[in-house]
């Protein structure tokens, strides 16, 4: 805890607009003893303004300072005082930058509006409160195990492998079959990898299983199956099955690379596959020319006219809806009271249509690979594609356009309305839709029916973890089934810290992405070795020392803060106790919203350090001579951000605003609304990033979590009888700097019209 707080003012981040004068005086005469420094510097984001602030911490001055001046994140790196406290308190961006006089008047250098100077003394007030209810965090170091587990030994395991075994550390790479290669190996060749990206190549995997069975860092073994995965990031223990036996290895992090098995081919039996011999899957085309011979299945003749089908929409509809139909059953009775402690039903299998769409681009690229093969083993003959939708990102357009110039290779547009038998072992294609407009019948030898890749974690837990939470990973987005990594803010990070997914278990992808997937988590595997060793955070937090502490004497097991962790970083004892493991934990603070007896904390972030801020915030008895106070808890990935954005833009809001971060919605505690309103306060807004399927909260829940216990909060609001719209929740993007301001605007507006808060004056 801070008890001797230096406050420091960077009058280059003010320019001049505020009395900074009497500010200092303000810190004086209200904090007394506890700000024996109170000083202001023409630049202090710079070498002197540095060592100004070092010189008082060497001389035993101050214990804790707190910067008044720019936004917390800018110039971070220079206010790090090794063992010191640092608050920042954001006078530029959040008070200066976006002051909004009631009467329209420009702030002029010299004559502070008032509202203004007050704005500022709240901050000030709010930031030496901070640090007070502060204390140094630390103490969560583990002696970590400097080895990789990497599940999996295809062409995105044997990649990170590699890459963890180049930087020094040991791996331990698992694979179910017999031998290394995954899918890659039983390709016959891959889409373009190097310029000038026209011609397939091969996958080159050979080399890597050389590369993986000659390292000296590297244990493979075959044949081996991941039983059970128990402990936490830096300690965990793999129980794994290999040769009739089992055997424990000790390993510090986990790259989840076991890609994807070909979608169930019986949903493709509208498209003629399993009623017609000469309709097979690009999967069983892939096997043809890996063997060296493209033939027909009816009578092994070489095909002279090959169709690819990449429509496949409408054609299988009614397939979508019945398997839709029945998910949606299956959930509903999954989530009766009856059966809420079995195993969660895994709606994926019930639903594997849905992974069509997921690989449209695998698909298309496919498909332009393959009538590269029958040019390649049948120049006499004609590929054909009939597409629905054709992507070719980025690079991939050369190698379309590579195939557009191939005379022998034809590429139309369509939508497949039926697929029957021609006679002689043939298949006629009805097209609508096309490029010329007319319904046109194609006959064709062979017809290629794409593959849809099915992620192996949407079939069976694949790492079998040892969670309070469950076995396998808790499901994202329904019926996808890939392991649930961070799409927008975070590849990779899968919501169980300590386990990186790559390659096709996370997303389809081509082998050159794949590539470049196990390198970024073999990247984190290793960041995450060395972030636990020192007991900081992996991410988002990334070097966050702080970790969640309990008081389990007042601890009721409600088992709410295990419940609601996005993360699995509690456990639970034989009394319901919450047992911590501090290396899963993201540092997000959603246990500490969600505890109703309020036992949760964090060292520098804790119930009462934010309830004190609020009380700081000066709250007149009457509007009309004081003005409304209005509250915002901004979440400091996206909002808080999106706010300097606006300011820095000329964007301003009204002065009557005071903004607190927060870690993340998530951790909002409905004491802290409490404490707002039942001091006066007219109106609480929260702000916090966006939930739902496209979610972009850094932690994943907390937003939507947040947006569930409004319920709670509103009760709380009924109870001390205030009108629930007085606290809202919205949800923004840091991109939404420019509205930002209106929708603070509009709130202010919308309360002001309700009156006053009624506990205004007591």
């Amino acid at each position: 805890m801070a008890e001797k707080i230096g406050v420091y003012f960077d009058e280059a981040s003010l320019g001049g607009a505020l009395d900074l004068a009497a500010l200092m005086d303000g810190v004086r005469a209200k904090w007394g003893a506890t700000c024996p420094v109170v000083k202001s510097h023409p630049q202090l984001a710079s070498d002197e303004g540095r060592a100004m602030i070092q010189a008082d911490i060497d001389a035993g001055t101050v214990d804790g300072v707190c910067i008044c001046g720019s936004s917390p994140r800018v110039d971070w790196d220079i206010y790090r005082f090794p063992g010191v406290l640092v608050e920042r308190v954001n006078l530029r961006e959040q008070c200066v930058l976006c002051y909004q006089d009631p009467k329209g008047q420009p702030v002029v250098p010299g004559a502070t509006p008032e509202l203004l100077q007050k704005m500022a003394t709240d901050y000030v007030n709010m930031g030496v409160v901070k640090l007070q209810k502060a204390t140094q965090p630390g103490g969560g170091e583990i002696e970590a195990v400097r080895r990789v587990l990497v599940v999996g030994g295809g062409f995105a395991g044997l990649t990170a492998a590699l890459d963890v075994a180049s930087l020094g550390y040991e791996v331990v790479l698992v694979e179910k079959k017999d031998h290394l290669g995954g899918a890659a190996a039983e390709m016959y060749k891959t889409i373009p990898l190097t310029p000038p990206y026209t011609q397939a190549q091969p996958t080159g995997v050979e080399k890597k299983i050389a590369a993986v069975q000659a390292s000296e860092n590297i244990t493979v073994l075959l044949g081996a199956q991941l039983k059970s995965l128990a402990g936490a990031p830096g300690q965990y223990t793999a129980t794994i099955a290999v040769d009739g036996a089992e055997r424990t290895e000790e390993v510090g992090a986990v790259v989840l690379a076991t890609g994807w098995t070909p979608l169930d081919a019986s949903y493709l039996k509208p498209l003629g596959y399993g009623r017609l011999k000469n309709v097979v899957t690009a999967w069983e085309f892939e096997a043809m020319a890996k063997a060296g011979a493209i033939v027909r299945k009816s009578d092994g003749a070489k095909p002279q006219k090959v169709l690819f089908l990449l429509g496949f929409g409408e054609a299988l509809a009614p397939f979508a809806e019945k398997e839709r139909a029945e998910a949606e059953a299956a959930a509903k009775k999954a989530e009766s009271k009856e059966e809420s402690d079995a195993p969660k039903t895994n709606f994926v299998k019930q639903l594997t249509y849905k992974h069509l769409p997921f690989t449209s681009e695998l698909t298309s690229l496919t498909a332009l690979k393959q009538a590269g093969y029958v040019r390649e083993f049948l120049p006499e003959s004609i590929a054909m594609i009939v597409y629905e939708h054709m992507m070719v990102p980025g690079v991939n357009e050369l190698y379309y356009k590579a195939a557009q110039n191939d005379p022998g290779i034809m590429m139309t547009k369509g939508i497949v309305r039926e697929v029957r038998d021609g006679g002689d072992g043939d298949v006629v294609v009805v097209l609508e839709d096309t490029l010329l407009g007319a319904k046109v019948e194609i006959e064709a030898d062979l017809v290629v029916v794409p593959t849809g890749m099915v992620p192996t974690t949407a079939l069976e837990p694949v790492l079998n973890l040892k969670y309070r939470q469950g076995p396998a990973f808790p499901d994202l987005q329904l019926f996808s089934g890939y392991a649930d990594s961070n799409y927008i803010c975070f590849p990779y990070e899968t919501r169980r810290t300590g386990i990186y997914a790559a390659g096709a278990v996370r997303q389809p992808m081509t082998l050159a992405l794949t590539e470049t997937d196990a390198a970024g988590a073999a990247l984190k595997a290793v960041q995450c070795l060395e972030s636990a060793n020192r007991g900081m955070a992996v991410h988002p937090r990334s070097g966050d020392l702080s970790f969640p502490k309990f008081n389990l004497l007042r601890c009721t097991q409600c088992k709410r803060c295990t419940e609601e962790c996005p993360f699995g970083a509690l456990d639970e004892d034989e009394k319901g106790n919450p047992m911590p493991n501090t290396s899963r934990c993201r540092r997000c603070g959603t246990c500490m919203g969600a505890c109703p007896e309020r036992v949760i904390s964090f060292d520098n972030y804790n119930i009462d350090q934010i309830g004190s801020m609020i009380k700081q915030v000066d709250v007149p008895d009457d509007i009309e001579t004081g003005g409304p106070r209005f509250l915002i808890l901004a979440c400091e990935n996206d909002a808080y951000p999106a706010l300097d954005i606006a300011a820095l833009q000329g964007k301003s809001w009204s002065p009557y605003v005071r903004i607190i971060p927060v870690r993340c919605l998530g951790s909002v505690n409905t004491i802290w609304i409490a404490d707002a309103m039942s001091k006066g306060t007219d109106g609480c807004l929260l702000l916090g990033c966006k939930y739902g399927e496209d979610y972009q909260c850094h932690f994943v829940k907390g937003s939507e979590l947040c947006n569930r216990r409004m319920a709670n909060i509103g009760e709380t609001l009924g109870k001390l009888g205030i009108e629930t719209e007085r606290v809202q929740q919205l949800q923004v993007a840091i991109d939404d700097y420019a509205i930002v301001p209106e929708l603070i605007d509009k709130f202010v507006s919308d309360i002001m019209k309700l009156g006053p808060n009624p506990f205004k004056g007591y």
